[in-house]
């Protein structure tokens, strides 16, 4: 889901899994659009979810209060995937579900979380 920030140019992509697309490399270089659009990984599990339940992030997801627990979302390959992107997924969807996906964006513009 992308968005220009309220009061901002910076574009922000969110994508189903709560990374900051718009901050990575491969989408700022134009070698990625994001979940949204063409993604890097089209086999994407979280992607799938997310479509089949009509979720812009899952931050969204009831099934799990605790989004650790869901293993599409948080297993062994996105812990490799936070390290390498330096990224807390899981943090921002907490975020999102505290101050809604909009505010959340608009939050990123003004500081560095990813």
């Amino acid at each position: 889901m992308s968005t220009t920030a309220e009061g901002s140019s910076e574009l922000v992509v969110l994508a189903h899994c709560g990374l900051l697309c718009s901050r990575c490399g491969m989408f700022t270089r134009g070698k990625c659009g994001g979940c949204h659009e063409k993604p890097m990984n089209g086999r994407c599990g979280v992607k799938k979810c997310c479509l089949e339940r009509e979720y812009a992030t899952c931050a969204e997801c009831s099934d799990f209060s605790d989004l650790k627990k869901c293993r599409k979302l948080y297993n062994f390959i996105s812990k490799i995937f936070s390290f390498i992107f330096r990224t807390n997924r899981i943090a921002n969807l907490y975020r999102v579900r505290e101050i809604g996906i909009e505010s959340f964006k608009n939050e990123t513009t003004d500081n560095t979380r990813t």
